[in-house]
């Protein structure tokens, strides 16, 4: 999408918000580890979704403001940093050359997942995702590029400063604009997530006092 980055946030708010009628909790599995994504994030705490709201719910909104920064990054970096600007290209083009790249073409809502689901013990998998990805990274794999020189690695090393500079800045300017938009998204989880949540609730309080259940 083209525009400011404070016409973006708005633009993927709404998007988030016509996804969410579709999301439903799951029930099948616990999460193990920790979203390095949505644990501690600035702009879920910005948007209000920090606190008692499921993880599923978190990550699509967070994926999508990552977008905008990446997006806004690319456009800096082609611009402005050269020496970066071709070596991202260079890295592209070799991921390109892959047979298999499980997480291509996800939704914003499912990028950034884990591929593969738990390994239960003692019940390991035929094969996974994951590893499938890596084999065939593996075979496609090609020779060392040209080694940079001391000057090279200097200049890289700045331009990659100066990305990562600019990365925080456009972040910074997501989590003020997401303050505008704190009280349509509080509404949105009231609506659309809270009733689900109770419902869950309420299925297991039932199950709980069934005959036969634990409390019997």
């Amino acid at each position: 999408m083209e525009g400011s980055v404070e016409a973006r946030v708005s633009h993927e708010v709404d998007s988030w918000m016509s996804w969410l009628p579709r999301w439903r909790p799951g029930t099948h599995r616990g999460r193990v580890r920790l979203c390095r994504r949505c644990f501690g994030s600035p702009v879920l705490a910005a948007a209000g979704l920090d606190e008692d709201v499921p993880h599923p719910v978190q990550h699509a909104f967070s994926m999508r403001m990552k977008a905008i920064v990446d997006h806004a990054v690319d456009e800096y970096t082609e611009r402005n940093l050269p020496m970066l600007a071709r070596e991202i290209r260079l890295s592209e083009e070799r991921k390109s050359r892959r047979p298999y790249r499980a997480g291509e073409g996800l939704d914003p809502e499912y990028r950034g997942l884990e591929l593969d689901p738990e390994e239960t013990p003692g019940q390991p998998f035929l094969f996974t995702l994951g590893g499938l990805e890596a084999e065939t990274a593996a075979e496609a794999a090609e020779p060392a590029p040209r080694p940079f020189s001391a000057d090279e690695k200097a200049a890289l090393r700045d331009e990659v400063r100066l990305a990562d500079e600019f990365a925080k800045q456009v972040g910074r300017r997501i989590c003020a604009e997401l303050v505008r938009h704190r009280e349509r998204i509080d509404r949105a989880v009231d609506e659309l997530v809270e009733p689900q949540i109770a419902e869950l609730l309420a299925d297991l309080d039932r199950e709980l006092d069934a005959p036969g259940g634990p409390n019997w």
